[in-house]
C-alpha cells in the first residue's frame, strides 16, 4: 500500500468519515493516542472519543457536508479550510434545533504521524449563521 501525503489522509478522512458518518473505518485514519486541543487546553481522547465526535456532530447536522476550500501542509501539520452546510436537526450546547439549513466556514489544524491523526483543533465561523438561521437572536 503507497504513503499517502498528509492533506490526502485528512481529505479522505473527511470524504469517508465525516461526510458520511460512517465510523467503521476511523482507525485506519485515528490514532490511538489521538486528543483534541481546545481553547488552548489538550483533550485524549482517543479513538472512541473521535468516534463519539462524529456522532455528536452527524446527530446535530444529520446531512452534514464538508467542503475543502484549501490546505496548507508543512511537516506533521495539515491546515484545512473548509465550508459546511447541515440542517439543525437536534439540541446543540443547549440551542434548539431549528430543521433550517445553516452554512459555515472553519479552519482546522491537524497533526499526522505515521499515516495517523494524532491531534486535531481549529476554529468555526458559527455566530453569524447561527444568528441568520434564528437559532440566536438580537436584542
Amino acid at each position: 500500500m503507497e504513503k499517502l501525503d498528509n492533506k490526502t489522509i485528512i481529505r479522505q478522512y473527511i470524504e469517508r468519515i465525516e461526510n458520511t458518518g460512517d465510523v467503521s473505518n476511523i482507525r485506519e485514519f485515528v490514532a490511538e493516542e489521538y486528543t483534541e486541543v481546545y481553547e488552548g487546553e489538550r483533550y485524549p481522547i482517543g479513538i472512541q472519543g473521535a468516534i463519539e465526535h462524529v456522532r455528536g456532530v452527524r446527530r446535530v447536522f444529520p446531512d452534514l457536508h464538508l467542503t475543502i476550500e484549501n490546505q496548507i501542509s508543512e511537516g506533521e501539520w495539515v491546515v484545512t479550510i473548509y465550508s459546511v452546510t447541515g440542517t439543525f436537526k437536534d439540541e446543540w450546547f443547549g440551542m434548539k434545533p431549528t430543521g433550517k439549513p445553516i452554512t459555515f466556514t472553519g479552519v482546522n489544524v491537524d497533526r499526522i504521524r505515521d499515516g495517523k491523526i494524532i491531534e486535531h483543533g481549529g476554529a468555526a465561523n458559527m455566530l453569524e449563521p447561527l444568528m441568520k438561521a434564528g437559532i440566536i437572536q438580537k436584542k
